[in-house]
């Protein structure tokens, strides 16, 4: 009797034990999509976009693209969902060369985000680059 009534706990605390979390998934988050910088254009152009910009603040103020927001890469982890809101939005984002963008894209994907496309690096922008008043 005791050993069924341990092989039946075992089988509880087993069967309970190795249950995922609500909410998790073993699916790995969707890849974002790498896109172009006439892409990134078209997408700015026809939809309501939040444009990020991931360089540090230094950067920013040497320029930036028209109505980019800046959230550091450092800090996209925390502030994310304060500076993007809904995880639906359409999310582009670049960076210097690219690097920081892919990683972004990923990070973001990963926090629940799922419109999000790099269009690399501001150094091949062919559009125009904002420079804020009484910056170089």
């Amino acid at each position: 009797m005791v050993k069924l009534i341990f092989a039946i706990a075992l089988l509880i605390f087993v069967l309970t034990g190795c249950a995922a979390p609500i909410g998790y998934t073993s699916e790995p988050a969707p890849a974002p999509l790498k896109i172009t910088h006439e892409q990134a254009q078209e997408i700015m152009r026809d939809y309501d976009v939040i444009i990020l910009d991931v360089r540090t603040p230094d950067e920013f103020r040497s320029g930036h693209i028209e109505n980019a927001v800046l959230l550091p890469l450092d800090e996209l982890q925390d502030r994310a969902l304060d500076v993007i809101g809904d995880t639906d939005t359409i999310v582009l984002i670049y960076c210097r060369s690219g690097r920081r963008s892919a990683d972004a894209a990923w990070l973001l994907n990963s926090l629940g985000f799922v419109n999000v496309y790099d269009f690399g690096g501001i150094l091949d922008w062919p559009g125009n680059i904002v420079i804020p008043d009484g910056e170089p």
